[in-house]
């Protein structure tokens, strides 16, 4: 995953409004209507919570006709935690080679 991927992940799970979608996500999708109500959020706030959650690839949606359906992305989330594990896979190597200031 990019630098900048990352970034936007992060960015992402940095609002407790999106944290909350998420986690009203994790029971299966949700009609952005259903959304609204849940959270106590204007449509066109929420609106701009899940193009940051669909453009770091954690939301999937679909349309079925004026109404925007949210799913979780498996895959996204998927690459998000394989990331964080690498750093914590190497992370234990990284500090047995650490040298400070040439020491």
């Amino acid at each position: 995953m990019t630098t900048q991927k990352l970034a936007r992940l992060f960015q992402a799970l940095s609002d407790e409004t999106r944290i909350a979608v998420l986690d009203r996500l994790r029971d299966g999708e949700r009609c952005v209507c259903d959304l609204t109500d849940l959270l106590g959020a204007a449509q066109s706030r929420l609106s701009f919570h899940m193009k940051v959650l669909k453009d770091a690839e954690l939301v999937a949606d679909r349309r079925e006709g004026r109404w925007v359906h949210y799913a979780l992305n498996h895959e996204g989330l998927e690459r998000a935690g394989e990331a964080i594990a690498a750093w914590l896979s190497s992370n234990g190597a990284a500090q047995a080679k650490a040298v400070c200031c040439g020491k």
